[in-house]
């Protein structure tokens, strides 16, 4: 095996569940088990992913993420062959992150339990609320007490990293109420928090009936946001995304290449690649991906080639979603564009206490300049336009 000279993250979209939540808008096929599609779903991705193990040579996987879906619905079966499959291909990393998202309901000990015993060590549990009338109302198959036993049931089965989604501005949720879950939920000493804002997205049934819902107004949202800061904060979870929360050393190393412009391959429907300086979109269709795989066809919704322009775009719109931040050297270096103008507009934002420097001379965004981030980065981007790239140095 050649020597590995770059990181790769791999991401499996398992597109099965148990139903389809409310508000779900992600590319799954709820309804319950289908074993049949379940079956050639799994051959194809395991030969989708051995197809393409030797067009990435010169890579070293360190982090493997089982989306959807619900990839605990899937079992653990199918979840262990592919994973089987990803390090019989892949040259890995000698301590991978190895996540699979969970719903509750399907997350027993016994499928944990062989999980952890084949490689998985970090978990993404879907609790998203500690009430169960407000579970019901959101399509949830789960309840609360399920919840809190799927997170014992994970400990128990040695995952090192136990992460928790919570989900905020729900219906008639109020600010008290919303506090009470933080706390509840911090009490169970979980690694990783997400803490998410409810979205209703066209074609979801939520929004069907979202005029009726009474969901929390902008002001209140903005609060509920600033209170899961502080009192994640205060339980020893420090924010390091916009709406992510860790204690020391158990960020997301997977998702962080999302947002630092790290180099992924994805595999089944929907799932995005960033690889080789190209983005590319597999379609949002298990029957076509399953007999694209297999008769060597077109997988693909959407293939490009990013110019350096719009990738420098991209390093300010997902970089100032974390803490890490953007930073002067760094960005020329890469983009051959000036960071003079950015500098003048972050300290504009500075001023405002929407933005600081860190002594290692960064600039990231405070949690009130978070709050209002996508008008924050509207104006970078502006201005990056309009700049001129630097001279090559010869």
């Amino acid at each position: 095996m050649p020597s590995a000279t770059k990181k790769l993250g791999i991401y499996v979209h398992v597109p099965f569940c148990r139903g389809k939540c409310e508000y779900c808008d992600f590319y799954s096929l709820g309804g319950g088990k289908n074993r049949d599609a379940m079956d050639r779903y799994l051959k194809a991705v395991t030969a989708h992913i051995r197809e393409t193990a030797p067009l990435a040579p010169h890579y070293e996987v360190d982090t493997v993420y089982f989306g959807g879906g619900t990839p605990s619905f899937f079992g653990a079966e199918g979840l262990i062959r592919v994973l089987d499959e990803v390090v019989r291909g892949f040259h890995m990393a000698k301590s991978p992150e190895i996540t699979l998202e969970a719903n509750p309901d399907s997350a027993t000990m016994q499928t944990l339990s062989r999980l952890g015993r084949s490689g998985f060590n970090r978990i993404s549990i879907g609790v998203q609320s500690d009430d169960d009338e407000m579970l019901r109302k959101l399509g949830r198959p789960h309840d609360y007490k399920q919840a809190t036993a799927a997170i014992a049931n994970a400990r128990r089965a040695g995952f090192e990293n136990v992460s928790v989604d919570l989900m905020y501005g729900l219906p008639n949720q109020s600010l008290d109420r919303w506090r009470e879950t933080l706390r509840t939920v911090a009490a169970l000493s979980p690694d990783h928090v997400s803490c998410y804002a409810l979205k209703v997205e066209e074609g979801t049934r939520l929004w069907e009936y979202r005029e009726y819902a009474n969901f929390p107004d902008d002001d209140t949202q903005a609060d509920m946001y600033l209170a899961a800061e502080g009192i994640l904060r205060q339980n020893g979870l420090k924010q390091y995304e916009i709406s992510n929360f860790a204690r020391p050393g158990y960020e997301s190393r997977h998702n962080l290449k999302y947002w630092l412009g790290g180099e992924y391959l994805g595999f089944g429907p929907s799932a995005a690649s960033d690889f080789g300086g190209k983005r590319f979109t597999i379609a949002r269709d298990l029957e076509g991906y399953i007999r694209g795989v297999s008769e060597q066809g077109v997988v693909l919704s959407e293939c490009e080639t990013i110019p350096v322009r719009e990738r420098a775009g991209e390093y300010l719109m997902l970089r100032l979603r974390t803490t890490h931040g953007i930073e002067q050297a760094e960005y020329e270096k890469t983009f051959l564009l000036p960071f003079a103008p950015l500098e003048k507009l972050m300290q504009k934002f500075e001023k405002a206490e929407m933005a600081e420097k860190t002594e290692s001379g960064r600039w990231r965004l405070t949690p009130k300049g978070f709050l209002v981030s996508n008008s924050v980065i509207v104006e970078l981007l502006e201005t990056q336009q309009r700049t001129t790239p630097l001279a090559k140095k010869r």
